[in-house]
C-alpha cells in the first residue's frame, strides 16, 4: 500500500467528508462540508475534484448526490469502515455520549507524574474543547476505563490528547484447569 501525502487542509477535509459520509450513510453535498469546514462552496468543490484525481472521493450525480470516501480515503486516514464497529459509552462534562474509538495510544506512560493518552474517534471531535473532562469505558475487549482532562484537540485527526487522571481495567482471574 503506497501513502499518499495530504495537506492539513485535504485532511481535514477528508476527515470531514468520512465524518459526515459515516453518520448518515449517504453522499455529503458541498454545501454542507463547506458550511461545516467554514469554506465557500466554489472552493470546496475544487479541492474534492483533486480528492476525486488521487481516488479518495467518490462523485456522485443527482438531487440527493454529493461525495462519499472510497476505500482509499479510509487507507490514508488509517481508518476502518465502520462495518463491525462497536461504540462505547464515553462521559464529557457529566453528558453521556456513545462514540466509536479507533485507539487508545499511552504517549507518557513511563513517566510517573504524567500519563497521557493520544483518544482517536471514528467521528468528529468538533465540539471538545480544551479543559473538558470525559470518561472513556469500559472498552469493548479489555474493559478498561480511562477518564481525565483533554489538553488538546485535533480535529483534523479525530483526536483528542488526555491528561490521564484513571486508568482502570479489571483483574482477570486465571481460569484453573482442575478437572
Amino acid at each position: 500500500m503506497s501513502t499518499i501525502d495530504l495537506s492539513q487542509r485535504q485532511r481535514r477535509t477528508l476527515t470531514e467528508l468520512v465524518n459526515e459520509y459515516q453518520a448518515t450513510d449517504s453522499p455529503v453535498s458541498a454545501s454542507d462540508l463547506a458550511t461545516t469546514l467554514d469554506r465557500k462552496p466554489g472552493t470546496l468543490r475544487n479541492q474534492m475534484s483533486s480528492l476525486r484525481s488521487l481516488d479518495l472521493v467518490e462523485g456522485i450525480p443527482g438531487p440527493s448526490g454529493g461525495y462519499k470516501p472510497t476505500d482509499t480515503a479510509y487507507e490514508a486516514l488509517d481508518r476502518e469502515p465502520l462495518a463491525d464497529a462497536e461504540s462505547v459509552t464515553l462521559a464529557r462534562n457529566y453528558d453521556r455520549i456513545t462514540a466509536t474509538v479507533d485507539t487508545i495510544d499511552f504517549t507518557t506512560v513511563h513517566n510517573p507524574d504524567l500519563c497521557r493518552a493520544q483518544v482517536h474517534f471514528q467521528q468528529s471531535v468538533r465540539g471538545f474543547e480544551k479543559g473538558d473532562e470525559i470518561a472513556i469505558g469500559p472498552t469493548p475487549v479489555a474493559n478498561l476505563v480511562l477518564g481525565g482532562v483533554i489538553v488538546a484537540v485535533n480535529e483534523s485527526e479525530n483526536m483528542v490528547i488526555l491528561d490521564v487522571a484513571l486508568l482502570e481495567a479489571p483483574i482477570q482471574e486465571a481460569e484453573s484447569n482442575t478437572a
